[in-house]
């Protein structure tokens, strides 16, 4: 769980970094590119290439795939069809996926966690929602299946690590994740990439590699390992918790203007989301011991 607080504070800055700094200035698909590359580049010097099993290689590759490939090409795809509000909005349904992922992966069906995610995707509208515009329909469907694949990614990253374990600390694997979004961020920024917005500036440079370091390096890696530690209705809760933290950081730093008693509500119920999936999935766990 500290994991996923601390990583949450980190994409809650991230965010603000972005918007201010990259959005509309910068190309997409370099910056998607950028922060593969330089992530990759993070964890290269500790990777075991030799002696490890190959479906934890492969494994780790599909992931990346899924949670940082597929997520980000739809994502800032998305902002071509739909207003930021929108996108923040579109977005809350991840914890719904990451539930029925993990369970389609345990065949089950667990009412605890869906009610929680759902008790989440509530305070996070609460929150971001604005109205929507006419001709949407597009970009919401490119964030639901980025909203999928991120949380395909998290859910399978976490039972790739139950299925296959391994003495290896995971810190010498997760190179390969990174090789997993390559494959998806080369080909994409190669057709799609515009080289008239290339960063021009320090501070953009400085963002880029801030992001590629701190947010898609440490950050993806801290939020995988959290992943694996908590269960499955905290991971979806979590996911929804970036909003109002982002929020707080827009407005303590760069003083956007925000409906405060809308934060406070929505943030509330969020909180008690988090309350429902730990209250009853204890009580659960003591009526089956």
């Amino acid at each position: 769980m500290a994991y996923l607080i601390a990583v949450t504070l980190l994409w809650a800055f991230s965010f603000s970094l972005i918007g201010e700094y990259l959005a509309g200035q910068v190309d997409n698909d370099f910056a998607v590119l950028s922060r593969i590359i330089l992530a990759g580049l993070l964890f290269l010097p500790f990777t075991r290439f030799f002696a490890v099993r190959r479906e934890l290689v492969l494994g780790t590759m599909l992931v990346g795939v899924f949670q940082f490939g597929i997520t980000y090409l739809c994502l800032y795809r998305s902002f071509a069809y739909l207003t930021v509000p929108e996108v923040l909005l579109f977005t809350i349904t991840t914890p719904l996926y990451v539930t029925l992922i993990d369970d389609a992966f345990y065949r089950r069906f667990n009412p605890v966690a869906l009610l929680a995610a759902g008790l989440a995707v509530i305070g996070a509208a609460i929150i971001r929602y604005d109205g929507l515009t006419e001709g949407y329909l597009l970009g919401f469907l490119l964030l639901q299946v980025a909203n999928a694949a991120f949380a395909a990614g998290q859910v399978g990253y976490k039972h790739l690590m139950q299925r296959y374990p391994t003495d290896i600390p995971a810190h010498r694997l997760f190179f390969h994740f990174y090789v997993g979004g390559l494959l998806v961020a080369l080909p994409s920024y190669l057709i799609f990439g515009n080289p008239d917005l290339m960063p021009s500036t320090g501070v953009q440079w400085g963002v880029l590699i801030w992001l590629g370091l701190a947010a898609s390096g440490v950050g993806l890696f801290l939020w995988n390992r959290g992943a694996c530690v908590v269960d499955a209705g905290t991971l979806a809760v979590m996911n929804n918790a970036l909003i109002p933290a982002g929020l707080l950081v827009n407005i303590a730093i760069w003083n956007r203007d925000a409906d405060l008693a809308r934060l406070a509500i929505g943030g509330s119920v969020i909180a008690l989301s988090l309350w429902v999936n730990a209250h009853f999935s204890r009580r659960a766990r003591l009526r089956l011991a």
